[in-house]
């Protein structure tokens, strides 16, 4: 019984720790869609976000993009993050 308590509150504290993250990838308010909003409304309307096919989108139309977006394209990403 204590065990399976222990191992309820281990997750419990785990998804209070990562909410806050995950929170902001899924509302769209990091760094490329900060700096990208307006690149994002004239190339990659009906892009479903949260599912990498806005991202994929901007760096297909990278020439394109305003330099904000393209420097928070080049900035971010796998391996990338701050």
């Amino acid at each position: 019984m204590m065990t399976r308590f222990l191992g309820i509150a281990m997750i419990a504290a785990s998804l209070a720790i990562a909410a806050p993250a995950l929170a902001q990838n899924m509302s769209g308010s990091g760094p490329v869609a900060t700096a990208c909003q307006q690149d994002i409304e004239k190339l990659c309307a009906g892009k479903e976000h949260g599912q990498g096919a806005v991202r994929a989108c901007l760096e297909t139309n990278k020439g394109s993009v305003s330099a904000a977006c393209a420097n928070a394209l080049d900035s971010t990403g796998a391996g990338r993050r701050p």
